[in-house]
């Protein structure tokens, strides 16, 4: 079945018709992002975690109230950009030390659809390696992606609505330009030296490289500054 069908199959189904007009009941009509009242025909239950046929079954995803909002039909589109509505792109910088988590916070803001660009990441997807064994010696490629990818979120180019530039960033002059470039808002994920190499030692994968990340961990401390 293609994908397209999966999905409305679900949107057909009576448990889903029945929680929408539910919904709709509770929240009182209103849309949650304008905030103007409309009859129930305007309104649709748009889910904050985009359905795919991979999640719609977990019924924690797909009938999840507080997965949903309810929202007009204008809003709806400028959602997801049809029609000619578009929202303006957002692009964040997300810095801190090795180990503060800052992977694990885009993961859980990020929507499906938004531009990552993560230094580990791309080492890689271009070695083939874990993303925590970076060679030397493609350290040329992984920047010239890397940046390549900077110029696209600076130029708005793509269809994406949110880029995240995911990254270290200890030296305070780099940061605050690469943010001013690129039109980024900063997000700090703050954690200590000593967070950090505990959750160092915790790290099954960083088992056999423990003094090479401990290395990266003590001269992040030393070149940040606020």
């Amino acid at each position: 079945m293609a994908t397209h069908a999966i999905l409305q199959v679900f949107y057909a189904s009576k448990e889903w018709r029945s929680l929408r007009l539910q919904l709709i009941v509770e929240r009182m009509g209103t849309c949650e992002r304008c905030g103007i009242i409309h009859l129930s025909i305007d309104l649709v239950g748009h889910h904050i975690i985009e359905l795919t046929p991979e999640n719609v079954q977990d019924h924690n995803i797909s009938l999840n109230p507080e997965n949903i909002e309810i929202i007009c039909r204008t809003c709806h589109d400028l959602e997801h950009n049809r029609f000619g509505k578009r929202k303006e792109k957002k692009v964040f910088l997300v810095y801190g030390p090795p180990l503060a988590g800052k992977k694990e916070f885009v993961i859980q803001q990020m929507r499906r659809g938004d531009l990552v660009i993560n230094m580990d990441d791309l080492y890689s997807a271009i070695s083939g390696l874990p993303e925590y064994d970076k060679p030397d010696n493609l350290f040329s490629n992984v920047i010239a992606v890397h940046n390549q990818l900077i110029d696209q979120a600076k130029t708005r180019m793509g269809k994406w609505e949110n880029a995240w530039i995911v990254g270290g960033y200890a030296d305070k002059f780099k940061r605050n330009r690469t943010a001013s470039d690129v039109g980024a808002e900063l997000i700090f994920i703050n954690a200590s030296n000593e967070e950090c190499l505990s959750r160092l030692e915790m790290d099954e994968r960083l088992k056999y490289r423990k003094a090479e990340w401990r290395g990266y961990i003590n001269k992040w401390f030393e070149q940040y500054r606020e």
